[in-house]
């Protein structure tokens, strides 16, 4: 691995947060039982955890989808999927990891008391239209010729029509829709004709820099930062004009570009389908893609706030995101508006574990694309 488990720079506002309390905060589900942590990972003899993993199937599910997608992936990680497997079909005690040959490596966290945190993301569905129709009037664009060394327009320029329509490709009714497809970098696309979704890759992006405009909203005064989530973000669009829309979306300089498909699954950086909780993004020079995590997830109450309670689930790294860096998971939600309500809240913290097989550990039950072993794991 890149940097051997390099140690990186925290968040600093956060760390700052903690240094000035004097009882450390646990809204978001942070947790502080095991105590100072000195290293990025740390092996552990078995992690502090009780429970077993309640997504089983869609982890076998999620290591098929390796499998069937990426040959070299799936080699370099066959051993600890197999291992993971065996476990799983033994019942999944946290407590016998190392009766299977599986090590686990505890992630310090944001804050070196094992708090990582987790955000979400979603594959959203947008309504549009071929050409430009009654409500249809916001165009969704494909990439354009870029010359060297020169940055495409801004969204601000965008928006006033600094592209050829020919770039065009769809034309939703909703700016905010748009803007949402192009945070989670890729969308399905509803053309109301009755024919399969289209999904719409990621493209490109016009090189200018980002500019969240939750922090936007915060810096103003318009929401408090305990409350900011995706749902607050179309709340207060839904409550201003559309040229006040617009005037804060274009705070964010940065757009990005789609390259329309055939209906297809949601695909990670990895080129790997991705299964809904199953898969997260992270920073690969800490996580490279194929890394198994066991992961203790804070769970939500519908308005978004933690309930006390923990969920453990097995993940798999397959994707990336620019501001998923160190201890930081994105977690796939899913696609459409249930998963985006999920996504949309999600900025909480539990603690996670790597797990790496030891050499020569595990058999290959995932060598038969056939093999009937899911229908012994449990899901959720």
């Amino acid at each position: 691995m890149k940097g051997s488990w390099a140690k990186y720079a925290l968040t600093g506002a956060f760390l700052a947060l903690l240094a000035g309390c004097t009882s450390k905060p646990t809204d978001r589900g942070q947790q502080y039982k095991d105590g100072k942590l000195e290293q990025p990972l740390a092996l552990v003899n078995q992690p502090n955890a009780k429970g077993r993993p309640v997504n089983g199937a869609d982890f076998g599910n999620q290591v098929r989808q390796i499998q069937s997608a990426s040959s070299g992936l799936f080699s370099r990680y066959n051993g600890t999927f197999s291992a993971v497997e065996n476990w799983l079909m033994s019942g999944g005690d946290t407590r016998q990891l190392r009766q299977f040959g599986l090590n686990a490596w505890q992630m310090e966290g944001t804050d070196n008391y094992g708090n990582v945190q987790f955000t979400g993301y979603y594959t959203p569905v947008v309504e549009a239209r071929y050409t430009r129709q009654g409500e249809f009037q916001y165009p969704i664009y494909r990439m354009p010729p870029r010359k060297r060394g020169q940055k495409l327009p801004s969204r601000s320029a965008i928006y006033s029509g600094a592209l050829d329509e020919r770039y065009v490709v769809a034309w939703s009714n909703s700016l905010i829709d748009n803007f949402m497809m192009d945070v989670q970098g890729s969308g399905y696309v509803d053309y109301g004709d009755g024919r399969p979704l289209t999904f719409f890759g990621y493209g490109g992006k016009n090189g200018w820099s980002y500019h969240s405009i939750g922090k936007e909203l915060i810096d103003r005064g318009e929401v408090k930062r305990e409350d900011m989530s995706m749902q607050a973000i179309r709340q207060w669009a839904a409550e201003h004009s559309p040229q006040e829309v617009r005037a804060l979306l274009e705070t964010n300089q940065s757009f990005v570009f789609f390259k329309p498909e055939d209906f297809a699954p949601v695909r990670g950086a990895s080129a790997v389908p991705l299964v809904a909780k199953a898969s997260v993004a992270s920073d690969r020079s800490l996580i490279p893609p194929g890394t198994v995590l066991l992961a203790e997830v804070p769970q939500l109450n519908e308005k978004g706030k933690f309930d006390g309670r923990y969920e453990m689930r097995l993940m798999v790294a397959l994707d990336v995101g620019g501001a998923i860096k160190g201890q930081h998971f994105d977690i796939y939600q899913g696609i459409g508006p249930d998963a985006a309500h999920l996504a949309g809240f999600y900025n909480h913290y539990g603690r996670v574990w790597v797990l790496k097989a030891a050499p020569g550990t595990g058999q290959p039950l995932f060598s038969n694309p056939q093999s009937g072993n899911n229908e012994l794991l449990s899901s959720n």
